[in-house]
């Protein structure tokens, strides 16, 4: 059967409890039709780059499935009819990452390192700043 990787967005005023009853569902349906579920990841209450049905955050969910297309057509179906559901993503993918996806891994946040320690700012030449007074008053006439 193939490989597939699906992500889902929950809405932000859900429970984690609420958020694993909706994955287990969604995980039912794909074992009634003969698939399975390898890896499930919940990655949390994440802030959203632009708003959502009016949501600035949302539970996202990670499910490596090895099932049919027609189960997971049904999935899709479900999250559709599923008001708790913002948005899903489903990639069909040669072979399923082994261990913790990029999402869960500490060690690859860390090594981006702090912000402030970015040089690529510090070799740019600074604007001159104008300064009030130099700010000339305009009138105009009717």
């Amino acid at each position: 059967m193939p490989l597939y990787e699906h992500i889902y967005l929950a809405r932000q005023d859900l429970s984690t409890q609420q958020v694993e009853e909706l994955t287990a569902k969604l995980t039912g349906v794909i074992t009634e039709a003969g698939g399975k579920i390898t890896k499930t990841e919940y990655w949390g209450l994440k802030s959203l780059s632009y708003r959502i049905a009016k949501n600035r955050k949302a539970h996202l969910t990670l499910l490596n499935v090895d099932a049919t297309s027609a189960a997971l057509n049904e999935v899709e179906r479900q999250e559709r009819l599923s008001e708790d559901v913002l948005r899903y993503l489903t990639i069909r993918v040669e072979a399923h990452e082994e261990g913790p996806s990029a999402m869960m891994r500490k060690s690859d946040r860390d090594d981006r390192g702090d912000r402030a320690d970015r040089g690529d700012r510090g070799d740019r030449p600074r604007r001159p700043r104008r300064d009030d007074d130099s700010v000339e008053a305009v009138t105009v006439e009717e």
